[in-house]
Formats: C-alpha cells, structure tokens, sequence
C-alpha cells in the first residue's frame, strides 16, 4: 500500500513541476502572463489525440477493390499529375468502408513514369535522353460500388501524394 503511495505521489510531483516549467517557459518566450486554462486545455486535447492514435480506427482491414474503368482513371490521374505515363498494371484500389454501400471513398496507388530530356550535348549536337524517372502516385476518389467491382467517379479523383521512386541525376554525358 505504501508504494502505490508513493508511486502516485511521484506521478503528481512530475507532474506539478512540469505544469510549472511550461508556465515558466511560455513566460520568458512570449513575455506574457500565460493563460492557464488554455495551456492546460490544450495539452489534454494533444493528450486525447494521441490516445485516439494508439487506439487507431475501429475497421483496421482494407479491401482490395477491382475498378471497373480503369482506362478513364488512368488518363485522369495522367492528366492531373503531368506524367508521361500510367502502369495500368500497377493500379489498384482499396477501401476500409462497406462495398455494400452505393457509395464509397477509396484509396489509388498507381506508378506512373516521366521521361525526362535534355538540351543539347555540347561536344556533338545530339539531344540526351535519360531514363524515365518513376513515380508513385496516391488519389482519393468517389466509387460507385456494383456487383463486379467499382466505377470511380473521375471528377472526384484528388492527389494527395507524388513520390519519386527513381531518377537518373547523372549529367547524362
């Protein structure tokens, strides 16, 4: 009994002196009295958030999902991202919502391929082309489920990341 004690008398003592180095430090920073209520409610609204992080989302499973007009995704994804090229191998769709919904958001992953050129050599004229540089390319879009897959709504299709896999960086000389 006596070390449970004096277990949470030392979480309290930790925690009082740091309440008092942050009081302190948000003093000398912004040479203002701080607002307690504020600084304590935001600590427990970061407190609360990474909570909600470890515990992670209730439906932790993605499903694969077949996309019916893959051609029209492609070229929609092409366009927005000013790729040369779309692997339509590559392409694939998944979703942590019900496909038994009419409606469902979904996660693209696609490699896409930019073939880069360079001015002229200047020891004999000719044009360098280098190897294309290849990337990886995530959308959000809408789907429309049906019984066979689902057809995505290609105005509703949002990049939300570009990562370059590969580029030459040589001089190409």
């Amino acid at each position: 009994m006596n070390n449970i004690i004096k277990l949470i008398l030392i979480i309290v003592l930790l925690a009082v002196f740091f309440e008092a180095g942050l009081v302190s430090s948000y003093t000398i920073v912004t040479g203002q009295p701080p607002d307690i209520n504020k600084l304590i409610s935001t600590q427990i609204d970061e407190i609360n958030s990474f909570i909600k992080l470890l515990q992670g989302s209730g439906n932790k499973t993605q499903e694969a999902i077949e996309i019916n007009n893959k051609d029209e995704v492609a070229k929609a994804i092409q366009n927005k991202t000013q790729m040369d090229g779309v692997d339509l191998q590559s392409l694939a769709a998944h979703t942590n919502e019900s496909t038994s919904k009419d409606q469902i958001n979904i996660t693209i992953t696609v490699t896409a391929y930019k073939t880069t050129t360079t001015g002229t050599n200047v020891t004999n004229g000719s044009i360098v082309i280098k190897p294309n540089e290849t990337y990886s390319i995530t959308a959000l879009a809408i789907g429309k489920t049906e019984k066979d897959g689902v057809t995505v709504d290609i105005n509703s299709i949002i990049i939300t990341t570009i990562r370059k896999l590969y580029s030459n960086t040589g001089n190409g000389t």
